[in-house]
């Protein structure tokens, strides 16, 4: 009998896009005969995580404060989730120490998993220091040769990416991107693996690279027909080619002109997809 959380079935049992049910699988999974303690309460802090995820704040408060006093992988958990319901709170001085702590306490135990995910939401809550948190995140990866840990390498460089996009640098963006895009390629599954190539070609269309985004981003409407973030994308990219095909800019002039400065182009950057671990 496993006396820890296997990564395998927590994967199988969240759907972050549905937090209502994810909880309601954590709920019934914890409450299956002959279960470990410690593995009880490590899948009752992932329903906490989705309860706060439906901004139920107070009862998954309620929750996490169940399984305590709590040592090792089970404390580390319950820092994580009590720092992402603040996080989500908009609480964000709240979350960062809580996520500092369980940052060292995953680094004491040796977990690298763990430390990876409490690095990567350091640099998502903590953005003065983002960049110095995503670094230690890619640190704790040069620790390990686990496939599923390394996939921690999309999200770090996905969200790195991203900060650099949003702070309007984006050239500098790019190589963020295409390593997202190289990590989710050799460890990600096939949602992170659209994802960044979706983020990649929204970045190129940003600094002129019009023809490359829309080549990826037909290969994309190709693979999800009907997916709104490519279908905006896409006609973001159709006005930027009538620019040019009307005033004969070349790309390397399509990003100062901003002609790619449209009502479509907000819509479709505010899409930017979140690439989950």
């Amino acid at each position: 009998m496993d006396e820890r959380l296997q990564q395998a079935e927590l994967d199988a049992l969240w759907r972050y896009d549905d937090p209502i049910a994810s909880a309601e699988r954590f709920a019934i999974a914890a409450a299956e005969p002959d279960r470990a303690e410690l593995v009880r309460a490590e899948l009752e802090t992932q329903r906490a995580r989705a309860l706060g995820l439906q901004g139920r704040f107070a009862e998954a408060d309620g929750l996490l404060d169940s399984l305590e006093p709590a040592l090792d992988t089970l404390a580390v958990r319950i820092l994580l989730e009590r720092g992402r319901l603040r996080n989500t709170e908009g609480r964000r001085s709240e979350a960062v120490p809580l996520f500092e702590s369980a940052l060292l306490a995953a680094r004491r135990d040796d977990d690298v998993f763990l430390a990876v995910d409490a690095a990567h939401m350091l640099a998502i809550a903590d953005p003065s220091r983002s960049e110095q948190w995503t670094e230690e995140g890619l640190a704790e990866l040069a620790n390990t040769t686990d496939p599923r840990t390394l996939r921690w390498g999309v999200a770090l460089h996905n969200n790195r990416g991203w900060a650099l996009f949003e702070a309007g640098r984006p050239r500098e963006a790019i190589g963020s991107f295409e390593a997202a895009l190289e990590a989710a390629e050799r460890y990600g599954t096939l949602d992170q693996q659209f994802a960044a190539r979706w983020s990649l070609a929204r970045c190129l269309r940003e600094v002129g690279r019009w023809q490359e985004a829309f080549d990826i981003q037909a290969r994309l409407a190709a693979e999800r027909p009907g997916e709104s973030d490519v279908a905006d994308e896409l006609a973001a990219l159709a006005e930027v080619e009538a620019h040019v095909r009307d005033t004969g800019v070349h790309d390397a002039q399509v990003h100062d002109a901003q002609v790619h400065d449209t009502g479509v182009r907000d819509a479709a950057t505010e899409a930017a997809p979140t690439i989950e671990p």
